[in-house]
């Protein structure tokens, strides 16, 4: 259970009194929300718990917990000036539109609380904005400035640890409804959507946030715009969208890239009849098995009553729905339990706090 030197700084005591690895243990023992303040306690404390070693120790112990993020409507918000300190003149308050931010939902505790804001975007995150996450860090991606609804090629990466905000290397291109999804080892996946004229895309990047850059992978076999991007095993699944010429054409074709620990360039090919011809995929992909090679279903057909504003996550063992019975109607949550071979349970509806029962525009799911 031993960690390196170089994840808990010099070889002080973290503990005073406490060989080492016993005062790592009592680190382990801590809740994921006690962490920030610990960080505030000392630079080797620091350093340990946002290291990626301590990370690693956790998962593989189990001590990780599976947190829902959603770029959820937050309830009516009132400022007195914008994001550069002006006041908005008379009937030009854009504040009265609806203002989205992060929220985070624990299965386990049915809990609810608000991640802050992004400390560029006080008013709200950028509409449209996409989520993933890898290693316990949530990053945001892409969307419209909710004030100009001009597109934004900005990354920005949420760390629960320090509980800070850091802009990351802007994503290359204009690009908006794309998908994105994130992988263990510090990768973040985008592919598809489509630019700033419309035109559906056909190209895919992956993120390091280790290194802060941004590779292109191998394009597609097609365009795919408002397609949705989610892990099987350890393949990339790009579902469904349609081209450029076929606006709202839904394929049912997917493109499929072999990630795995091999060498770049990563293998691709494409899988047809996986989705619904037709049917938007947003929020509704799920793998049959998270773990291994498969396939992925709707799971608007496993919920009943949800098939409109559908976000859904699958996490290692459950499968968090949010949506509702027809467009404009009360969205509700809904749980159920995966079991070992991958097999979805009972979907049993749960009651959501009033602060938040804003609408779910979309989510991912957390390791922390």
């Amino acid at each position: 259970m031993a960690i390196d030197d170089h994840d808990g700084g010099s070889r002080e005591q973290l503990i005073p009194g406490l060989p080492h690895d016993i005062a790592v243990e009592c680190f382990l023992r801590l809740p994921h929300t006690a962490y920030h303040s610990a960080c505030c306690v000392s630079k080797s404390w620091r350093s340990l718990l946002r290291g990626r070693h301590f990370y690693a120790l956790r998962r593989s112990l189990h001590r990780t917990r599976s947190l829902a993020c959603l770029v959820q409507q937050s309830p009516p918000y009132a400022s007195s000036t914008d994001r550069h300190g002006a006041k908005p003149a008379v009937g030009t308050d854009h504040l009265s539109q609806p203002r989205y931010s992060i929220s985070v939902f624990d299965p386990g505790s049915l809990s609810w609380t608000w991640v802050p804001p992004i400390p560029d975007f006080p008013d709200g995150l950028p509409l449209f904005c996409q989520l993933a996450s890898t290693d316990g860090k949530l990053l945001m991606l892409g969307g419209w400035d909710p004030v100009t609804y001009d597109s934004l090629r900005r990354v920005y990466l949420h760390d629960f640890v320090a509980g800070e905000w850091q802009r990351c290397a802007d994503m290359p291109g204009m690009r908006t409804f794309f998908g994105a999804t994130g992988a263990d080892g510090g990768r973040v996946f985008v592919a598809g959507g489509h630019d700033d004229c419309k035109n559906a895309l056909g190209s895919a990047w992956v993120y390091d946030v280790d290194q802060n850059v941004w590779e292109e992978m191998e394009g597609m076999s097609q365009e795919r715009d408002e397609c949705e991007g989610v892990f099987v095993g350890t393949e990339f699944w790009v579902v469904s969208g349609y081209k450029t010429e076929r606006q709202g054409g839904f394929e049912g074709s997917a493109d499929v890239y072999e990630i795995g620990e091999g060498e770049r360039p990563w293998r691709r090919r494409r899988v047809e009849r996986v989705w619904q011809e037709g049917k938007c995929p947003r929020g509704g992909v799920c793998p049959m098995n998270r773990s291994a090679a498969g396939s992925v279903f709707d799971l608007r057909e496993a919920v009943s009553g949800v098939q409109a504003g559908v976000c859904s996550m699958s996490m290692a063992r459950k499968v968090i729905v949010f949506g509702s019975e027809y467009q404009g109607g009360k969205q509700g949550l809904y749980i159920a339990e995966r079991e070992y071979e991958g097999e979805i349970g009972e979907f049993l509806k749960v009651e959501v706090p009033e602060e938040f029962s804003g609408f779910v525009q979309s989510g991912c799911c957390v390791e922390v």
